[in-house]
């Protein structure tokens, strides 16, 4: 079975988190992150945080293979720092066709005002590598000898697990919001974000799909320009406790309300099966580090409760604080 992972707004959802989760809860035999270094996902165990924009969430798993996809993106400047923090390279897969960003692609997205002014690209090299691989003329991971180690037919080895049983989990990155089809173009980035798009980045067909598992946060907050709807002052931002900086660029992210009426569009165009809400705590500050349904504070479950019957699919994972295993599971029979 092949569980997707998706982001429901503009990305920070918290999809590092929930993947991090799950590879401990769910134990998959395989993970693969799609996308590019223009999204960085935390996961917090052990005492550590980790920041990826290349290495999988789940590799806080050991017994979980890792695999970078043919239609991702890498910097090997990136990958090389994220294997050295994470001791992961022995598990990682690298599928020859996926494309590499240099620093070229970087400064030509950094001289370009329209990108860093009028859109707010975060100026790491993917919009204009994409460009390049569409007019065929990116150079692609086969091509270099220091990722010769790495090899492999990630789409074979992917059918491969899955036919013999074993469970994979795709971690999207950014969010539905942003999609290059589906988003407020041209505020959006440069491929498509939905479960269809991460689908077709791994390169399996949709029979092999179990859940499809949209993340929200619940509130939203955005990097960049492009319209958001609800906006609020960064004053009340950070008076509600929603003041964050982006992953990546470390640029104050703006913010606004939970918006049901969103979170219905994206889960229709993703197919969600199941919903994942994290930073409850940051709403209500006695369910941090809650892990069990009834032992949250009623307020919050009413909350819950209320967005469940709003958005028509239920809420499995309810992410209550930092650390990867602060979660509620209602997937387990956790509460109502």
């Amino acid at each position: 079975m092949l569980d997707i992972l998706v982001g429901g707004f503009f990305g920070d959802e918290g999809k590092g988190k929930v993947a991090s989760y799950l590879a401990m809860k769910d134990s998959p035999e395989m993970a693969i992150r799609t996308g590019s270094i223009n999204a960085g996902h935390t996961a917090v165990f052990g005492g550590r945080t980790y920041k990826l924009r290349s290495v999988p969430s789940a590799f806080i798993n050991p017994k979980t293979k890792l695999a970078i996809p043919p239609g991702a993106l890498i910097s090997i400047s990136t990958l090389d720092k994220e294997l050295a923090e994470t001791g992961a390279g022995q598990r990682l897969m690298i599928d020859p066709h996926a494309g590499v960003i240099t620093e070229k692609e970087q400064e030509e997205e950094r001289t370009s005002a329209f990108l860093s002014s009028e859109v707010g690209s975060t100026k790491q090299g993917v919009g204009a590598a994409e460009s390049k691989r569409v007019l065929r003329s990116l150079r692609l991971a086969s091509g270099y000898k220091e990722l010769s180690r790495f090899m492999a037919d990630v789409p074979e080895e992917t059918v491969k697990c899955l036919e013999a049983g074993g469970r994979v989990q795709v971690e999207g990155s950014q969010g539905h919001l942003l999609s290059l089809y589906h988003g407020e173009y041209p505020y959006v980035t440069s491929r498509n974000t939905t479960s269809s798009g991460i689908l077709s980045e791994v390169g399996v067909g949709p029979k092999y799909v179990g859940d499809i598992i949209i993340i929200f946060k619940a509130f939203t907050t955005r990097v960049g320009a492009g319209p958001m709807e609800g906006e609020i002052s960064p004053e009340q931002a950070k008076s509600l406790g929603y003041l964050e900086f982006g992953t990546v660029t470390g640029r104050q992210r703006r913010a606004a309300p939970f918006d049901p009426a969103m979170a219905r569009q994206a889960i229709r165009i993703n197919s969600a099966t199941q919903v994942a809400i994290t930073k409850i705590d940051v709403m209500f500050k006695d369910a941090h580090g809650v892990r069990e349904y009834q032992r949250l504070p009623a307020d919050a479950r009413k909350w819950i409760e209320d967005i469940e019957g709003k958005i028509g699919v239920p809420i499995s994972l309810i992410g209550t604080g930092e650390d990867a295993m602060d979660m509620v599971d209602r997937r387990r029979g956790d509460g109502k």
